[in-house]
């Protein structure tokens, strides 16, 4: 069963009061309101007012949400498929990650090799130890090349500790 509406509450109401805490996507924002029992009618209204006043856009949604998934440590297979699950066009993603390449890019390779040293002090002593640092990396959204590039870098410019 739906949420009852707040009587006062507009869905632009409840729409801002979401967006003044983070950047959501227009479909993030359309379940949302739903929840709140707004009609679809009005949700689709607000959302393309809030669209067109520059208030909600998915293009700098994506720019940001990959922005934080990168500081996480997360691979770009992962954010890919999070921003599609949140409803970002495949070209909004692309656009996102030309964009971040634009800006200085970010090394995918060395993001593996910092997260999967940050997690695992060492390449691991058997082939199960190993295995349990590949699927961590896999986990995290890293193709199968930068795991590799991980497993054989991550401990390199580690201080020796002799």
């Amino acid at each position: 069963m739906f949420a009852q509406a707040d009587s006062d509450a507009t869905p632009r109401d409840d729409a801002i009061r979401l967006l003044a805490r983070r950047e959501y996507s227009r479909a993030e924002l359309a379940t949302r309101l739903a929840a709140k029992g707004h009609e679809p009618a009005a949700i689709g209204e607000c959302l393309d007012a809030l669209e067109a006043q520059g208030l909600q856009s998915d293009a700098r949604f994506a720019e940001s949400f990959l922005r934080s998934r990168i500081l996480r440590g997360q691979g770009p297979l992962k954010i890919r498929q999070a921003l599609s699950q949140r409803g970002i066009e495949r070209e909004l993603v692309r656009s996102a990650f030309s964009e971040q390449e634009g800006q200085g890019g970010v090394d995918w390779f060395a993001l593996a090799c910092e997260t999967l040293a940050r997690r695992f002090s060492g390449p691991g002593d058997t082939p199960r130890e190993r295995a349990r640092r590949e699927r961590f990396l896999a986990g995290r959204g890293f193709d199968f090349e930068q795991v590799r590039h991980a497993l054989d870098h991550a401990w390199d410019s580690a201080p020796d500790l002799d």
